[in-house]
C-alpha cells in the first residue's frame, strides 16, 4: 500500500467523522438522549449529565464509509475478513444501541439486562469465531512458535471478544479516554497487519486507518469538555473491532499489549469485587480504575492523558514481541 492510500482511508476516516458529528450532534440534542449519570459515580461527573449519548455512530459511521470509499478508489475487493470485521464492528456496535435506547427512553442509568447483553455478545462472537474454527493455534509473542488450543480455540475467541468489548466499555468513563486510547490500539493494528500482510495473505491495515481516522475526527467533539459521548454503541463497537482485528490478525496473545487498557479496566472491577466479598475491604477507592485515580485527587485530564500514554507503552511492547514470531 502506498502513501496515497494509506492516506486515503485515515484522512477521509477524519474528515467523515467530522462532518457527522456537525449533523448527528444536533440531532442527538433535539431527541434529547443525553447520558445519565450513576448516582454511585464520581459527584464531579454529574455535571456531565444530559451531554448527547450515542455518539458513537459518528465513528462508525465514519469507519464504514471510508473503508467504502478506500476500496472504490484503489478498485479493489474486501478480502474477507475484512467484512467480517465490520460484521462485528456493526453487530456490537447494535447491542450497544439496544442498552442505550433503553437507558435514555426509560431515564435512567439501566439498558438491557446483564444476562441479556451477554447473550447478544456471545451469539455474535460465536457466529465471528465460526469463520476461524479451523484454527487450532496461537502465536506466542517473544518466544515465536505457537501454542497448541485445539477444541478450546473457539471457546477463547469469544471469550476475547466479551472481554475485550466490556473492558473498553468500563475504559468510556472519562471524556475522550477510551477514544484516545483505541486511536493508539487500532493505529498498532494497522502497523501489524500491514506488516503481516504478506504472511496473512491480506491486508487489513485500510480497515484500522480507517478507525483511526474516524476517532480523531471524533474526538474533536468527545475531548474535555466532551459535547458528545460515544455511549454503549460506540464502546462495545470498538471493542469487537479491536479484538477482532487480533483473530484476524493472528495476534490474539499480543492483545494483553494491544488491548492492555481495557484488560486493566476490567481486572480493576474484577479485583475490587473478589476483594469486597472475600474481606469486606475495597482495593481501589472506586472501580474501574480510572475513577480511582480520580477520587486520588487527579484531574480528569491527567488522568486521561496518563491513560493514552501507558496505552502507547503498551502499543509498542506488543509491536516488539511480534518482532520475534516467525
Amino acid at each position: 500500500m502506498n502513501w496515497t492510500n494509506t492516506l486515503l482511508p485515515l484522512v477521509s476516516g477524519f474528515l467523515l467523522s467530522i462532518l457527522a458529528g456537525l449533523a448527528v450532534i444536533p440531532y442527538l440534542t433535539r431527541l434529547k438522549l443525553g447520558q445519565h449519570i450513576r448516582e454511585e459515580g464520581p459527584k464531579s461527573h454529574q455535571k456531565k449529565a444530559g451531554t448527547p449519548t450515542m455518539g458513537g455512530m459518528i465513528f462508525m459511521a465514519g469507519t464504514v464509509l471510508s473503508v467504502a470509499i478506500y476500496r472504490a478508489v484503489t478498485r479493489t475487493l474486501p478480502p474477507v475478513e475484512e467484512l467480517l470485521l465490520l460484521g462485528l464492528f456493526i453487530s456490537y456496535g447494535f447491542i450497544g444501541f439496544l442498552d442505550d435506547y433503553r437507558k435514555v427512553r426509560l431515564g435512567r442509568n439501566l439498558g438491557l439486562k446483564a444476562r441479556e447483553k451477554l447473550a447478544l455478545q456471545v451469539l455474535f462472537a460465536a457466529l465471528f469465531t465460526w469463520f476461524f474454527a479451523d484454527r487450532k493455534t496461537v502465536l506466542l509473542p517473544f518466544l515465536g512458535g505457537e501454542f497448541y488450543l485445539g477444541l478450546l480455540y473457539p471457546l477463547f475467541v469469544i471469550f476475547i471478544i466479551v472481554g475485550i468489548g466490556n473492558g473498553v466499555n468500563l475504559l468510556d468513563g472519562l471524556d475522550g479516554l477510551a477514544s484516545g486510547v483505541l486511536v493508539i490500539d487500532l493505529a498498532a493494528y494497522a502497523f501489524v497487519a500491514y506488516q503481516g500482510a504478506s504472511a496473512l495473505g491480506m491486508d487489513l491495515s485500510p480497515l484500522a486507518l480507517a478507525g483511526v481516522g474516524s476517532l480523531l475526527g471524533f474526538l474533536v467533539y468527545n475531548k474535555h469538555p466532551a459535547k458528545v459521548i460515544m455511549g454503549d454503541l460506540g464502546s462495545l463497537s470498538l471493542g469487537a473491532l479491536l479484538s477482532g482485528f487480533a483473530v484476524a490478525t493472528r495476534t490474539e496473545l499480543v492483545l494483553l499489549f494491544l488491548g492492555a487498557m481495557p484488560i486493566i479496566e476490567n481486572l480493576s472491577v474484577i479485583l475490587q469485587v473478589a476483594s469486597f466479598q472475600l474481606t469486606g475491604k475495597r482495593i481501589f477507592k472506586m472501580s474501574p480504575l480510572h475513577h480511582h485515580f480520580e477520587l486520588s485527587g487527579w484531574k480528569e485530564t491527567t488522568v486521561v492523558y496518563a491513560f493514552w500514554s501507558a496505552a502507547a507503552v503498551f502499543a509498542f511492547i506488543g509491536i516488539l514481541s511480534m518482532a520475534y514470531v516467525r
